[in-house]
């Protein structure tokens, strides 16, 4: 995305040019708002906003399926705990947690 000096705008001059400022974005132009001279919000048209969330849904559900494929070759490969084993462990490392305290 490239972002031109004319999309930067602080907020005292978003206020007085809001309803501009969203024709504009509707249009295709992002806008970024600035607070105290650091990026605060963004308008930006609906349409690309849901399109980004549509990609942020379908990574999240890449890295479930990583996720489950790694515990599947954990499985065949050994690298599990019995549930008995998984909680003494998990004892151990809660005793290790307090004792540092």
């Amino acid at each position: 995305m490239t972002v031109y000096s004319r999309d930067i705008v602080p907020l005292s001059a978003a206020r007085a040019r809001f309803s501009e400022l969203v024709d504009e974005a509707r249009a295709g132009d992002d806008k970024i708002i600035t607070k105290n001279g650091e990026a605060y919000v963004a308008v930006i048209d609906i349409k690309k906003l849901e399109y980004f969330q549509q990609l942020d849904l379908q990574q999240q559900e890449r890295e479930k399926a990583q996720d489950v494929l790694r515990g599947l070759e954990d499985v065949e490969a050994g690298r599990v705990l019995t549930e008995r084993a998984f909680k003494l462990s998990l004892k151990k490392r809660l005793a290790r947690l307090k004792a540092k305290k």
